[in-house]
């Protein structure tokens, strides 16, 4: 008899490792360019992902912060600098056969509406049972109240619920409403696999 029904990743650094000087090393042609853009970039990251700023708008206020010779680059990463996420194919890997095993699996995470109409283009995600993104809903984990969309929403008991996390505070949201929950790194593979499978 299994413990849980239901496995619930967040995406960054989870499903996909975001590091800014690969990502932005795509777009910057100097370590100058890189600092000027990583600052203006991320100047308000969090309002983003939790749906506090339209994605243009943000976008826009970024460019007013850099020179106008960073302005088309800025345009260009705007775009496609989801397309630079580096898939964790171990983690990958743990999903396929979590799925194959007759585990539901869901996403929830912080992330802005840009990329959650943009998120297929991970193909892992076709995997999930469900998916809940911060930005379309304007509100941000750790809110209790984003853990509780994704229960009434997909019809989850926490108690029957793992959650994966690279962020304690995330994961004691979820310990405070009653499902278990593990801070996510490659190295923690090893012990999800004995668990669970």
């Amino acid at each position: 008899m299994k413990k849980y029904k239901n496995i619930i990743f967040d995406f960054g650094n989870v499903l996909a490792k975001f590091n800014d000087r690969e990502v932005l090393g795509h777009y910057c042609s100097s370590p100058e360019e890189f600092q000027l853009m990583k600052e203006a970039l991320f100047y308000d990251w969090d309002s983003l992902d939790c749906g506090r700023i339209d994605y243009s708008k943000y976008m826009e206020n970024v460019k007013q912060q850099l020179p106008s010779s960073l302005h088309s680059k800025l345009d260009l990463l705007a775009e496609t600098w989801y397309q630079h996420l580096s898939p964790l194919t171990q983690t990958w890997s743990l999903i396929h056969e979590l799925k194959e095993s007759g585990y539901a699996l869901y996403i929830l995470s912080n992330a802005s509406t840009y990329f959650a109409e943009h998120s297929s283009f991970f193909e892992i995600t076709k995997e999930f049972d469900g998916i809940v993104f911060s930005g379309p809903l304007k509100i941000g984990k750790p809110n209790h109240a984003i853990y509780r969309y994704l229960f009434d929403i997909f019809q989850l008991i926490p108690k029957d619920c793992l959650f994966l996390d690279d962020k304690q505070e995330n994961i004691n949201t979820g310990i405070e409403l009653g499902m278990d929950g593990i801070v996510f790194d490659l190295s923690v593979l090893p012990k999800l696999r004995q668990m669970l499978l």
